[in-house]
């Protein structure tokens, strides 16, 4: 008997041995993997992460947080990830269309108490699933961070805030009404954008270190962002601004464009992976449920505007980045940080990058799909 217990644990030993060096040889070949990447640009910094099988496998940083000081970029520090951010926007409103706050055909006008009508098409109303999937018609051409461009007794060029064609004729992507789905938010919630965010999305997964107000973070972990000025990096330093001072008379639907619902998530690779596991399982993970599977289906569903050219869905889109195989997702881009959050929910394969500046040396920034081909190679490729 003795001598049976002692080949078991030696076999139980010997898987792990075996176990733990694939783990080895796989983040050696991934490091090498994104060094050969990194190789063709000019970069700060990166982070990596990468789920497979249904769990994170591997995640590593490479370069600076910080040029100043030559500080390096940690496990958990928290990155801007721009556009990303518009994937926690669109589960938010998406909850809240599950409650039966709203039908996502209804007209916005009716939630925000004014009049949101593309001037060349009166008649015609925007939707939350119009905004939802960028064909609403709505432009950014007037910008996107105050809503009183839309209101023609305040600006008399509101016309511009709008495109050429009708509400729901074509795919055109547009900032402005990612922010009008954070005021949304606050009007059927009740809540603050921000707030709301963190008690529905973020503390369920247990992610606490993260969120769209700067002034509740850490500030000593944020990456600093960088943009390429001829031969020097220059810090992008309206990226981590402090809004207290605005929020001081602040205004439930009003002034949401403070977090920045288009782009102003602060969260850290890791826990960004958290999220895509949570996305990519339908809405659910470890037993909490975020949204419905359906609901979740139907987000990842490309929405055909009259011209059949959008492959967006409701807040997420789908690439074909990586030859062959699908993937849904977003990407971000502002302030010189490059970021993507890609996976496939029937494979359980996904990849997290951010990099706080990059540029190319020779043509075309690729650096995106660069790294998650050679993720795709190193992890998945079958």
């Amino acid at each position: 008997m003795k001598r049976i217990i002692l080949i078991i644990t030696a076999l139980i030993c010997m898987q792990f041995v075996a176990c733990n060096s694939k783990i080895e040889k796989l983040n050696k070949q991934a490091n090498d993997a994104i060094s050969q990447v990194l190789d063709n640009y000019d970069y700060v910094g990166l982070a990596v992460a990468v789920v497979n099988e249904n769990k994170l496998v591997y995640s590593n940083e490479f370069g600076c947080k910080n040029m100043e000081t030559q500080e390096q970029i940690s496990k958990d520090d928290l990155f801007r990830i721009a556009s990303i951010s518009k994937t926690f926007t669109s589960t938010a409103i998406m909850q809240l269309y599950e409650q039966g706050k709203f039908n996502l055909d209804d007209d916005i006008s009716d939630a925000l108490g004014y009049s949101v009508r593309n001037p060349n098409f009166p008649n015609d109303k925007i939707t939350y699933k119009m905004l939802l999937s960028h064909t609403s018609s709505l432009s950014d051409a007037e910008g996107y961070f105050n809503f009183d461009i839309l209101k023609p007794e305040i600006n008399p060029n509101y016309a511009n805030a709008y495109w050429d064609y009708a509400p729901g004729e074509k795919y055109n992507y547009c900032n402005l009404g990612f922010n009008l789905l954070g005021a949304l938010v606050e009007i059927h919630s009740g809540l603050r954008f921000d707030v709301y965010i963190r008690q529905n999305l973020l503390i369920p997964l247990g992610i606490t270190d993260a969120g769209f107000n700067i002034d509740s973070l850490e500030n000593s972990k944020f990456v600093k962002i960088y943009t390429r000025q001829d031969s020097a990096w220059v810090e992008s330093t309206d990226a981590y601004k402090s809004r207290a001072a605005e929020m001081e008379n602040y205004t439930l639907g009003k002034n949401a464009v403070l977090f920045s619902p288009t782009g102003g998530m602060k969260i850290s690779a890791t826990n960004l992976a958290k999220w895509m596991l949570c996305r990519m399982n339908y809405g659910s993970i470890n037993n909490v449920k975020i949204i419905d599977e359906e609901t979740s289906k139907l987000m990842f569903t490309p929405v055909e505007p009259t011209n059949g050219t959008s492959s967006y869905g409701l807040g997420i889109t789908v690439s074909n980045m990586v030859e062959g195989f699908t993937l849904t997702g977003h990407t971000g881009s502002a302030y010189g940080l490059l970021s993507a959050m890609f996976f496939n929910p029937n494979e359980k394969f996904g990849v997290v990058m951010i990099t706080n500046g990059s540029a190319p040396k020779n043509g075309e920034n690729k650096i995106i799909s660069d790294i998650i081909n050679a993720m795709y190679k190193v992890f998945y490729n079958k």
